[in-house]
C-alpha cells in the first residue's frame, strides 16, 4: 500500500475513533451535571405534572441512556441536531447562519498568527542582540495579556479614540467584514502569535547551531541560501505543530472575543445558550468545536509529510 495513503487513512481512522468517542462524552455531560435535565428544560420555573410528562416524551427522557445516545448520534450522522429550546428553531440552522462569522474571524486570526508568527520568531533568532531581548520581552507580554483585555485595549484606542474601526458587529460583504473584524481578530491572534514566534525563534536558533549548517557554510553557500534551505526547513516540524494546535483553539477563543465586541457568531450563540440553559445548542456547539479541532489536527499530521517526507517512514 502506498505509504502516502497508509498514513492518510490511519489519521482518518483515528479522527473516526476520536469522534464517537468525543460524541459520546458530550451527550454524557448533560448528565453528569447536578440536577435532572428536567431541571435544565425548565430553568427557574415549575413545571406541571402534564408539561413535565410532554418535556420527557419529547425528549425521550424515560428511554434507557444508550438508546437516548443513539438516537442522538443517529440525528447529528443525519444532521437533525434537535430543537432549541429557547429559540424553538432548528439548531442546525442556528449554527449555519453563524458559521461564516466565525470561520471569518478564526481565518483572519490564523493568517495574522501565522504571518506574524512566524515573522518575528524568524527575526529574533536571526538578529541576537536587542532586536532579539525587545522581540522577546513584546511576546511575553502578549502571552501574558488576556484576549478580552486587549479587546477593550483596541476598542479604547482605535475604535473611541482614533475612530479607525467600527466597535461593534462583523459587516457584509468582503471589505467591510475584513474592516468589522480586524480589531477582534487582532485580540483573538495576539497571544497565538507571540507563542508561535517564540516557537519560531527556539526551532531556527536550534537548527543554527546544527554541525549539517556549517557545513553548508563551509561549503561556501549563501547565508539566505543556508537559511531557507538548510534551517528554516528543518525547524518547521516544530513550527507546523504548534501552528495547527494554536489554529485549533481559536474556535474556542472565539467565544471570549466574539463576546467582548458582541459578534454574532457560535460564540456568542454558546455563551447565551449555556446562560438560558438550553442544552440542545449547547451539546452541539460543544461537539462541533471538539470536531473542528480534531480535523485540523488531522490536517496538520497530513502536512508533515509535505514539510518532511521522511515521516511516511
Amino acid at each position: 500500500m502506498n505509504p502516502w495513503l497508509k498514513f492518510v487513512s490511519k489519521r482518518l481512522a483515528g479522527l473516526v475513533v476520536v469522534f464517537f468517542a468525543a460524541s459520546f462524552l458530550v451527550f454524557s455531560l448533560l448528565y453528569l451535571a447536578p440536577g435532572s435535565p428536567i431541571s435544565f428544560l425548565l430553568g427557574n420555573r415549575s413545571g406541571t405534572p402534564e408539561q413535565i410528562a410532554a418535556i420527557r416524551a419529547q425528549y425521550h427522557l424515560d428511554d434507557p441512556f444508550l438508546t437516548r445516545y443513539a438516537a442522538w448520534l443517529g440525528g447529528i450522522l443525519h444532521g437533525d441536531l434537535g430543537q432549541s429550546i429557547v429559540y424553538r428553531q432548528d439548531v442546525a440552522a442556528l449554527i449555519g447562519a453563524r458559521i461564516p462569522t466565525t470561520a471569518a474571524l478564526v481565518g483572519y486570526a490564523s493568517v495574522i498568527i501565522l504571518i506574524v508568527g512566524v515573522a518575528i520568531g524568524l527575526l529574533a533568532a536571526l538578529r541576537p542582540g536587542w532586536v532579539d531581548a525587545t522581540l522577546r520581552g513584546g511576546m511575553t507580554v502578549a502571552l501574558s495579556t488576556p484576549p478580552f483585555v486587549v479587546g477593550v485595549l483596541l476598542i479604547l484606542v482605535f475604535a473611541l479614540s482614533l475612530g479607525w474601526f467600527p466597535v461593534f458587529g462583523a459587516g457584509r460583504g468582503f471589505a467591510d467584514t475584513v474592516w468589522h473584524l480586524t480589531l477582534p481578530a487582532l485580540a483573538l491572534a495576539g497571544g497565538g502569535a507571540a507563542f508561535l514566534g517564540r516557537i519560531t525563534r527556539a526551532a531556527t536558533r536550534g537548527e543554527l547551531a546544527r554541525d549539517h549548517v556549517e557545513t553548508a557554510r563551509a561549503r561556501g553557500l549563501g547565508e539566505s541560501r543556508v537559511i531557507t534551505r538548510h534551517v528554516v526547513r528543518n525547524a518547521l516540524i516544530p513550527v507546523v505543530t504548534v501552528a495547527g494546535l494554536t489554529v485549533a483553539s481559536l474556535v474556542a477563543g472565539a467565544v471570549v472575543v466574539e463576546s467582548v465586541f458582541a459578534v454574532d457568531g457560535l460564540g456568542s450563540l454558546l455563551v447565551r445558550a449555556i446562560l438560558q440553559r438550553d442544552f440542545v445548542v449547547v451539546q452541539a456547539l460543544v461537539l462541533l468545536l471538539v470536531v473542528t479541532f480534531i480535523v485540523i489536527n488531522t490536517i496538520v499530521d497530513v502536512i508533515y509529510l509535505l514539510v518532511d517526507p521522511r515521516i511516511k517512514a
